[in-house]
């Protein structure tokens, strides 16, 4: 008896850990054939285009409300913090750095990995357990090129352009506090914003937002690919796929910023 519930306790305590490393198995496996397939032809150039209205147009909405009003506050804490030392004219440059190294990059990510991200989930879900991927098998398409790759690609090419559209609407915000809360000049608040660009910010925010780009997809497509269980695995795959993805996306935004700025 003593023997049985020491074993019992031995698999309940080991289940967790190897759980974990055949996942990580699988995903690494999931990755590596992804990014194979991306390279593969044939290249599904029409489903890449509706990719690309998904992830990237109607997409614009969201991150342009998220980062105006993340400049907008990030202006009016700065100035809050600041005002007694006498440095409004830092808030410029303050909102610039945020806006570009960080806030535009990760919000955006954020959000699209909340709306795309369980989008592909639930839609590559829905096709697993309705078998719609086994009739691809059968019909000799690779569901990798066919699923997977566009909207890999689609990602990483659109995340960049709505990062860069997203720098520019949280530092518009910014100025609409800056000149019409705060009473700034605006030639000034432009001038102070111009000198402190430098190519260094601008570069970082497109690599994070192509690397949150992929994260997005893979994970989205991968929680998808392998949901099973009928609707409740379909959701229980979308929350993971939002889940892991903004996990991954605030770890890689650490280490990409200490890639670009360590000494």
């Amino acid at each position: 008896m003593l023997k049985q519930k020491i074993e019992t306790f031995l698999q309940t305590l080991g289940k967790a850990p190897v759980g974990f490393i055949m996942n990580l198995g699988y995903l690494t496996q999931f990755i590596t054939k992804s990014v194979y397939n991306c390279f593969m032809p044939p290249f599904y150039i029409k489903l890449l285009g509706k990719q690309f209205l998904n992830i990237g147009f109607y997409s614009v909405p969201v991150v342009g409300l998220t980062t105006l009003f993340a400049g907008m506050v990030i202006a009016l804490q700065t100035y809050s913090g600041i005002s007694e030392y006498g440095a409004e004219s830092v808030v410029a440059s303050v909102v610039l750095i945020s806006v570009t190294r960080e806030l535009a990059p990760v919000l955006s990510a954020l959000m699209v990995a909340g709306r795309i991200g369980a989008a592909m989930a639930a839609e590559i879900g829905t096709m697993r357990v309705t078998e719609q991927i086994d009739a691809l098998v059968t019909l000799s398409a690779n569901p990798y090129r066919y699923l997977i790759a566009p909207r890999v690609w689609a990602a990483v090419l659109v995340m960049p352009l709505l990062v860069l559209f997203g720098d520019i609407i949280g530092i518009f915000g910014g100025y609409l506090v800056g000149v019409y809360k705060l009473g700034f000049n605006p030639a000034n608040y432009i001038n102070n914003t111009m000198s402190n660009l430098t190519s260094v910010a601008i570069v970082m925010g497109v690599v994070k937002a192509a690397v949150f780009g992929f994260i997005i997809a893979i994970m989205g497509c991968y929680h998808g690919y392998r949901s099973k269980g009928g609707a409740q695995g379909v959701g229980e795959a979308t929350t993971n796929a939002v889940v892991t993805s903004s996990i991954l996306i605030l770890i890689f935004n650490y280490l990409i910023t200490e890639i670009f700025f360590s000494r």
